[in-house]
């Protein structure tokens, strides 16, 4: 069998190593068509492969190479074939560019131009360039130029080439808008535009030496933010039809890739987990996915399917959008979690200072694979889901972490409220700990039941216990003999309106049943005192239940009388804490 692609990035590396390709030449074809495009896909649907597959077939620096494309559906037309290795091509990718800083990121950038003329220094030697573009040239290569000389590098290189060759130059630029995110998430956003609009409009605008232009992102950055100008520009997203096949697999190449691997048999898994995406009106499997599973189950035929697209993509923006989100935000994610669809008006263009609108959020999900549309109802009004098993995860994942960090660190403050017998304060937090539980949560009295003691399983938590005359829902004992008993009843309302006579109904309950009384009454004495010595018995048959550990130190006095050594009597304290019981408010 061929060896599975997964992180094979480079197309010469994916053809000579025999590695499993599905065939995608035919993008090829679209991109003559075109001057300057823009193609926005997810992460991991293979657009850095079919930039790095254009590159050797474009580029006239590998004409040795052209055997790479022997027998691919691009061989079949004669027309593309004359254009074969015919361009100096210049190929870049900015994907690094994560930099915390502005100066950092203008750092990245410079090691993207210095590589680039590494791969063309026959530019550098030569004597057709003016001695200015030499000097701009090696201060590039150096290392050593200026903000300004950077922001007109790649007008530079290809009117170097152009110049070299008499040939015009075609410019690939991979994950456009990664610096762009970065800059955006370390608050450097306007510089890093100004810089960006800077690099395309010099590379791209009226640019003499220039044949075509193609770039690859995840986002379409509106033409106002930084393609200003650019009048032959064209943008191609998941809503558009064009080279809808081009990124990701179709299900017949789905099909044929189980089939190869003998796993025929796996297509409704494969396509619950890894299927659901709909470029324009393709449906289309995430490819990284698809062949990390196959990948898997060829070396473990009991494995199970799992999210690995969640490990690639960043998903930061999605907790973002969780953690600031309002009350009707949560109440559509909830309806999303729970299989249902959402009409959304959805902007094709965004610049990133358009995400701090919590409306937005839906256009980000929806070109950034989150999302999928099934079906354009005009007007840029869509109708949304979630597309597969595996993005589900990542959402039930996104959202679980979020909510365990936000109730870890409000649990405690919870528990005091409780104690303190602040209602009031009880309420607000309880609800909003439960309004950022989203949709892993029943709505049933049971849920919350059960909800409220693992909120609580900090503390000695006693469940559904018999009490007075019937059963209490939730009681948390003290951590000591002085401290107060927390007893809850947990009733579910239909509507807002029926919450009061509920609560009221949940406090006579407590009440007429004599859950409370029956607790206080197990402490007391034939007296009706509160009995400390009652409790510790109760402490100590509650400690063989329990797994949990306290260490003490505790120090013995020893003595020697006539020769022999004595060890003095422990302090009533030491006794407590050898006996589990012991308060440190007591000391």
């Amino acid at each position: 069998m061929k060896l599975l692609p997964t992180g094979i990035e480079n197309f010469k590396t994916m053809i000579d190593k025999s590695a499993y390709y599905v065939d995608k030449t035919n993008f090829i074809e679209d991109v003559l068509s075109e001057q300057v495009v823009l193609y926005t896909r997810p992460r991991r649907f293979g657009k850095t492969l079919n930039m790095s597959m254009l590159y050797y077939f474009f580029s006239i620096k590998e004409k040795e190479n052209s055997y790479l494309f022997d027998g691919l559906n691009i061989s079949k037309n004669k027309d593309a074939l004359k254009v074969q290795n015919k361009y100096p091509t210049i190929f870049i990718s900015l994907k690094e560019m994560k930099s915390l800083t502005f100066d950092a990121q203008i750092s990245s950038f410079s090691n993207v131009i210095y590589e680039l003329l590494e791969k063309n220094l026959e530019i550098l030697s030569s004597d057709q360039l003016s001695d200015t573009t030499k000097d701009i040239l090696n201060k590039l290569h150096n290392r050593s130029s200026s903000i300004e000389d950077l922001k007109i590098s790649l007008r530079v290189i290809t009117n170097a080439l152009y110049t070299y060759y008499q040939q015009k130059v075609i410019v690939l630029i991979d994950e456009y808008d990664v610096p762009l995110q970065a800059a955006y998430q370390n608050n450097y956003y306007e510089e890093m535009v100004e810089f960006l609009r800077s690099v395309f409009s010099s590379a791209l605008k009226t640019n003499d030496a220039l044949e075509k232009g193609v770039m690859t992102g995840c986002l379409r950055i509106s033409k106002e933010s930084i393609f200003t100008g650019l009048n032959n520009f064209t943008a191609y997203s998941v809503l558009n039809n064009i080279s809808s096949e081009s990124f990701g697999f179709t299900e017949l190449e789905v099909k044929q890739l189980l089939k190869d691997y003998n796993l025929s048999e796996k297509m409704d898994e494969v396509k619950e987990w890894y299927d659901g995406y709909q470029f324009g009106n393709k449906e289309i499997y995430n490819p990284w996915s698809t062949l990390m599973y196959v990948k898997n189950i060829t070396q473990d035929v009991s494995f199970k399917p799992i999210s690995f697209w969640a490990n690639t993509s960043g998903n930061d923006l999605i907790v973002k959008y969780i953690q600031n989100g309002d009350k009707k935000l949560r109440k559509e994610f909830d309806v999303l979690m729970n299989g249902q669809s959402l009409i959304k008006y959805i902007k094709p263009e965004l610049t990133y200072r358009e995400m701090d609108n919590i409306n937005n959020i839906y256009s980000f999900l929806l070109l950034t694979g989150y999302l999928k549309v099934i079906k354009d109802r005009g007007e840029n009004q869509y109708e949304l889901v979630i597309p597969n098993k595996e993005v589900y995860e990542i959402y039930k994942q996104s959202f679980m972490s979020y909510f365990e960090d936000y109730t870890t660190s409000k649990k405690n403050e919870l528990y005091q409220e409780l104690v303190d017998g602040d209602a009031k304060k009880v309420n607000l937090l309880l609800n909003d700990i439960l309004l950022r539980s989203i949709s892993y949560f029943d709505n049933q009295e049971s849920f919350y039941h059960g909800f409220l003691v693992g909120l609580l399983n900090d503390y000695e938590v006693v469940s559904n216990r018999e009490s007075g005359n019937g059963r209490f829902d939730v009681c948390v004992l003290p951590e000591n003999i002085l401290g107060t008993v927390v007893l809850i009843e947990c009733k579910y309302s239909i509507s807002e309106d029926d919450l009061i006579d509920d609560a009221k109904e949940g406090a006579r309950q407590i009440v007429e049943k004599k859950y409370l009384e029956e607790h206080r009454e197990e402490f007391n004495d034939e007296n009706g005192n509160y009995s400390a010595t009652k409790f510790m018995d109760y402490r100590l048959k509650s400690m063989k239940n329990t797994n949990d550990f306290i260490e003490y130190t505790i120090t013995f006095s020893v003595t020697k009388e006539n020769d022999t050594y004595v060890v003095a009597q422990p302090t009533d304290n030491d006794l407590l804490k050898i006996h589990g019981i012991y308060n440190y408010e007591l000391d």
